[in-house]
């Protein structure tokens, strides 16, 4: 008998009867060997954890480009706050702990570098590009964790998660929904910190509609949102806040847009990013030598803009700087 077994055993008897059950995963694209201690989704989490696209998370933009301050959200912290949020609204409602993590931890493995800027600047040079569907295309394609299969080979329901964790279609699990509303009460809530950190807001800039309803720091924000998701969602099919929470944090997110998200001295790099990752995308459209250099296998013609898209999609900000100083600025001479 295997060990996590028994976890399956536990969650049939303790989770609540919305969750999605390990027992009753749709399972992996490949056969796969069991471990014989961690359950599937317990796995798929620490192939996720241990992935070079998550470890380069660190280095990507979340709001502020290439900040130099040591204190500033990158996509990496983002996706930690996000994970344990998500972890305490799973277990108050008696959700698949596990799943919600592993989603959690993967669900922006497919970010760019300088965050949505990058994003804007690919969709318009290949004509579509979304980070959500990246991110499963790094899973299920570009990480390496098998010569058996491509990708990391994960369930179908943390490849769902990811996939769904933005965009028009909900995720087919609750603990992908949960991963969907708790990405945005992170990521509003330490946007909000750090513009304030970036002389961007002030504190007590927020509307007093926002503050009379979600409270006026941090931790109380997101206590209010995560409480009222709690108590709307328990023992329901769905997850959501309710309608007073809802509609103050939509104010949160539309006030960001109009002070910080767009326009404010935050974004006024943004326009070089376009310039940046065009350039670098255009050398290796020409040059598809040096690309299968950098990539370390052969590129056919067929496949040349997927895979530039690929590589320029999975740098950091540091990577993506450091490539266009080599390719378009002259270097100074040494003897």
């Amino acid at each position: 008998m295997y060990l996590w077994e028994r976890t399956l055993k536990w969650e049939k008897e303790y989770l609540s009867p919305h969750a999605q059950l390990t027992a009753e995963s749709k399972g992996r694209v490949y056969p796969d060997t069991e471990c014989p201690v961690r359950t599937p989704y317990q796995r798929d989490r620490d192939r996720i954890l241990h992935s070079k696209a998550f470890r380069r998370l660190r280095s990507k933009t979340q709001v502020f480009i290439y900040p130099e301050g040591d204190h500033y959200r990158t996509r990496l912290t983002h996706v930690l706050e996000v994970a344990q949020i998500s972890r305490t609204v799973a277990r108050a409602l008696g959700l698949n702990e596990d799943l919600t993590e592993a989603i959690a931890l993967g669900h922006d493995l497919g970010h760019t570098p300088f965050g949505h800027a990058g994003e804007a600047a690919l969709a318009q040079l290949v004509g579509h590009f979304r980070h959500n569907e990246q991110s499963l295309r790094v899973v299920d394609v570009l990480e390496e964790h098998s010569p058996h299969y491509p990708g990391l080979n994960l369930t179908a329901e943390v490849r769902d998660g990811i996939l769904r964790h933005t965009g028009p279609e909900l995720p087919a699990t609750l603990e992908g929904q949960v991963v969907r509303i708790c990405d945005r009460i992170a990521y509003l809530n330490h946007d909000v910190e750090d513009a304030v950190r970036g002389s961007i807001l002030a504190e007590g800039d927020l509307p007093g509609s926002i503050q009379a309803v979600l409270g006026s720091t941090r931790a109380e924000r997101i206590d209010t949102m995560v409480q009222s998701v709690i108590e709307a969602s328990l023992d329901k099919p769905c997850i959501a806040m309710d309608p007073e929470v809802a509609a103050a944090t939509d104010e949160l997110r539309e006030f960001l847009f109009a002070h910080v998200y767009v326009g404010s001295e935050a974004k006024l790099e943004e326009s070089k990013v376009y310039g940046l990752i065009e350039q670098l995308f255009n050398y290796y459209m020409s040059n598809r030598s040096q690309l299968e250099k950098r990539v370390g296998h052969s590129v056919p013609e067929a496949r040349l803009q997927r895979e530039v898209c690929d590589y320029i999609a999975g740098m950091t900000d540091g990577y993506a700087i450091s490539e266009y100083k080599r390719l378009f600025l002259p270097a100074g001479w040494k003897s």
